[in-house]
């Protein structure tokens, strides 16, 4: 099972990259994460798409659609998505072919403030459904106060990574369960 990660933050030292590198460990068997980047995509523009689609977003709309769910890990920016990641989804969900269609899709977040990005992740909710993605529902991971979880570039706290092992766990079943609504 191929899994697409994408972090919605370009940040060098970004957290979010961290975890998210983090999963590439906790993964069940069977289930595979490659990691893509959304840095070099141009700002969504419909008379870019209609002249044709630059080469970095064909690649990201070809991974979304490859892949067998997408795990989404981001900030939160001003109380919502951060602008990378909405131009990222704003790529992909233009037709012909929208990349979001019945795509599972999996989500956390990870912020120093104590509510661990909830807003970013009830907006993508909202976004991604409205693309017919099939955002799992639980269990969510909201991964406040981040500056106590990470030592040196790595995720030291076993409770977070426990959070993102079971929302690992539970993506899996998800995909499965998704594949046979096709």
């Amino acid at each position: 099972m191929e899994i697409l990660g994408i972090c919605g933050s370009l940040r060098k030292g970004s957290l979010n990259m961290v975890a998210l590198r983090a999963c590439e460990e906790l993964v069940p068997q069977g289930m595979k994460i490659r990691i893509t980047s959304i840095a070099d995509l141009p700002l969504f523009n419909q008379d870019v798409f209609d002249a044709g689609i630059p080469e970095p977003c064909k690649r990201l709309r070809g991974e979304i659609a490859q892949a067998d769910g997408v795990l989404i890990a981001s900030p939160e920016y001003n109380f919502s998505v951060t602008a990378p990641l909405k131009n990222a989804i704003d790529w992909a969900s233009r037709p012909p072919n929208q990349s979001w269609q019945d795509k599972p899709v999996a989500l956390f977040s990870v912020t120093p403030g104590p509510l661990g990005g909830a807003r970013v992740q009830y907006d993508l909710r909202r976004i991604l459904g409205q693309l017919w993605a099939h955002v799992l529902p639980r269990p969510e991971v909201f991964i406040g106060s981040s500056a106590t979880k990470f030592t040196d570039g790595k995720l030291t706290d076993e409770t977070t990574r426990k959070f993102l092992a079971d929302l690992l766990a539970g993506f899996k079943p998800w995909i499965e369960r998704m594949r046979v609504r096709k």
